[in-house]
């Protein structure tokens, strides 16, 4: 038995709340797994589309953790979580022991504020952000960053063990900052793949030829495997929204600004993303960052004629 008071390697009962691009694939693998799980999401039909997994599908938040184990919220942003949890009531009808693991990517001040609300109900909170996008998800092979006490995170070693590889980054609050960090990475090379794929194709290359020929060598990266090909042809469908990205990138300034740090990269390419943000690709692949840069090179272009 661990600390917790859960069994590892028994079925757990879990409530997921949030089953869009993320959070359907997560529950889908828990289930999987032997897991009884329970979902919810504002947006009924995308916790529905779950009934053929297995899944039993609540019309509340609340109706979906009453009872369970361990609830993971998957959902947009601090705010989202506040009132899912607070406001509707979804904490309030769990027991003591419960462990709430917030797999959102917010802000750490929030994600500490909601530890220490949770404590005060009995309840163990972990801040588990986690990186991957959708196709780590669905094949479980997610980095999990984990903020929280080491005994309830190692209590989960077999639930996360099902998403992907999970690593205990400190107290609470720490698995949100590096989930930041991991997101600074993630724009900075995707604003750095688009930029050199413009380069070589200016100076006559293939953009595919030119990611062929880089593949192995030092400029190797997740980012230029999987949104590398996304930019060859052409496909922004979301993975990764880029309202989402910026959304990320707008909490690592305010981070930035409360250590009194001073990140220039990280300061430029967020300007970027919210211009393209301002310009309509909210919606779009954070890859499709491309786009931007195209349209601000063929302006300029145009400008000097």
């Amino acid at each position: 038995m661990s600390e917790t008071g859960l069994e590892q390697g028994r079925p757990r009962k879990i409530a997921f709340l949030g089953t869009g691009l993320m959070g359907a694939p997560m529950a889908r693998r828990l289930l999987a797994a032997g897991h009884q799980v329970t979902v919810w999401n504002r947006d009924h039909s995308k916790a529905e589309v779950l009934l053929s997994d297995g899944a039993v599908v609540a019309h509340t938040a609340a109706a979906a953790t009453k009872g369970c184990d361990i609830v993971f919220t998957m959902l947009s942003d601090g705010k989202a979580v506040d009132a899912v949890l607070f406001d509707a009531g979804a904490a309030e009808v769990l027991v003591e022991g419960t462990i709430v693991v917030d797999s959102s990517s917010i802000s750490p001040p929030i994600a500490k504020d909601h530890s220490a609300r949770l404590k005060a109900l009995g309840i163990a909170h972990v801040d588990a952000p986690v990186s991957g996008g959708v196709v780590g998800a669905q094949a479980g092979t997610l980095a999990i960053m984990a903020g929280g006490d080491a005994d309830v995170i190692d209590g989960l070693a077999d639930v996360f063990a099902v998403l992907g590889r999970v690593t205990n980054v400190g107290p609470s609050g720490a698995g949100q900052i590096c989930k930041l960090a991991n997101q600074q990475i993630v724009a900075i090379t995707i604003g750095a793949v688009a930029e050199a794929m413009m380069l070589a194709e200016a100076g006559g290359a293939s953009r595919e030829k030119f990611r062929e020929a880089i593949r192995g060598g030092f400029a190797e990266s997740r980012i230029l495997e999987l949104h590398g090909a996304r930019m060859v042809t052409r496909n922004f469908v979301p993975g990764g929204p880029s309202k989402f990205q910026l959304k990320d990138l707008d909490a690592v300034k305010a981070m930035a600004d409360l250590f009194s740090l001073d990140l220039p990269l990280t300061e430029q390419v967020r300007r970027e993303f919210s211009d393209f943000v301002a310009a309509g690709g909210g919606d779009m692949d954070h890859s499709g960052l491309l786009l931007h840069l195209e349209a601000m090179n063929a302006a300029e272009s145009e400008g000097r004629k």
